[in-house]
């Protein structure tokens, strides 16, 4: 480690010759693991205190055996200012709607917090109270609160104090849209995304569609044409078209997306699926040049040409890896995204937002390939 780093934050506030003291709320759920054992990991890091409600006093090795020799701390029951105290920086990996008031008080402190319920992901409150069913009680934060998908937001997740981080659905959906969207290619109303996830997408609180006589050796769909995931979604395609549509001055439609999720039979990774029309026609070379051109250089996303992505390549890891395809029968275009719901999709991500944040390497402590088999 450099003897320094500078950190855009808190004026350019520099941090010598220590780690950087980091807190996880939220730590017993199954994002929440996943942030202690990358935390952890993390040759930055120096992860000093996780809190459960449920696990308050116990060891987090004997929550997570898995963890064993690698975590000493115990869970603690979450004070936000008790946290504001002991660390420099806080994830939250609360329920939604719970994160609203802890965010605030962490932010109030002046540590650098990255939200990883979808409590400020939507920048219309009156959105999120549509689709949460509960009003937004800071406003005020959403104008400061920046989207965390690293590949579109970069620079302004490097100059924030309040990231949040993308659902997992959502961060599959706008990444294999993106270069669509971003070039104005699609009709906006013709999207259809068929996503799959495990089973840890849905969390680690029992409930009986969970149970394993009830989702082993099923497909389950579920909230068809209601999940909460549709929102955040439509508004980062949105953002891309307005963007591409402001050369010619006119405002450009509002994208509508048709969204099912799936449940299916395995503990991790999503594939996600979707459609939609072209305006004009286009080749399957120019498609995929254009995928390869949007994507130069991005070290977590893979465009796969040769392999279609597949949630069994990206386990474990930070990869989105991503596959565009043509039916020029229909004049559809057809793009496949695969990646690991706890690590690209919540925890994963969520570490390279910080380490924007505090100016480390965007990678730091997230190369480790995928587990395979």
């Amino acid at each position: 480690m450099p003897s320094l780093f500078l950190c855009p934050w808190h004026t350019w506030q520099v941090i010598q010759m220590k780690k950087v003291r980091v807190a996880i709320a939220g730590a017993s759920g199954y994002a929440g693991a996943e942030l202690v054992r990358l935390a952890a990991l993390h040759p930055h890091f120096d992860l000093h205190a996780v809190t459960s409600e449920k696990s308050a006093g116990a060891p987090v090795a004997t929550v997570f055996p898995s963890l064993t020799g690698l975590v000493s701390l115990s869970f603690q029951a979450l004070s936000p200012e008790a946290l504001a105290e002991q660390t420099d920086a806080v994830f939250l990996a609360l329920p939604h709607t719970k994160s609203l008031e802890p965010v605030s008080a962490c932010l109030k402190t002046g540590k650098l917090v990255v939200d990883l319920s979808a409590d400020y992901r939507l920048t219309d409150p009156a959105v999120y109270e549509q689709w949460y069913k509960t009003p937004h009680t800071y406003p005020g934060l959403l104008k400061d609160a920046v989207y965390g998908l690293p590949e579109l937001h970069r620079a302004a997740i490097a100059k924030a104090k309040l990231v949040a981080s993308p659902g997992c659905y959502p961060t599959a959906a706008v990444l294999q849209l993106a270069p669509l969207f971003a070039q104005n290619l699609v009709q906006p109303h013709t999207v259809v995304i068929d996503a799959k996830s495990g089973i840890s997408g849905a969390g680690r609180s029992p409930a009986l569609p969970y149970h394993f006589p009830e989702a082993h050796e099923s497909l389950e769909p579920y909230k068809i044409g209601g999940h909460r995931h549709i929102p955040e979604i439509e508004q980062e395609l949105g953002r891309l078209l307005q963007r591409a549509s402001q050369p010619s001055g006119k405002m450009a439609p509002e994208p509508i997306v048709t969204f099912t999720p799936h449940l299916v039979p395995m503990n991790r990774g999503i594939l996600s699926t979707a459609y939609c029309k072209l305006k004009s026609p286009m080749s399957l070379p120019d498609l995929r040049a254009m995928y390869r051109d949007f994507y130069k250089g991005e070290r977590f996303v893979r465009f796969q040409e040769e392999t279609i992505p597949n949630p069994r390549y990206i386990k474990g890891s930070n990869y989105c890896d991503i596959g565009v395809y043509l039916d020029s029968r229909s004049g559809s275009v057809i793009t496949v995204a695969a990646l690991d719901n706890l690590v690209k999709g919540a925890a994963g991500q969520a570490i390279q937002a910080m380490n924007l944040m505090l100016g480390f390497p965007e990678e730091t402590g997230l190369t480790a390939p995928a587990a395979y088999p």
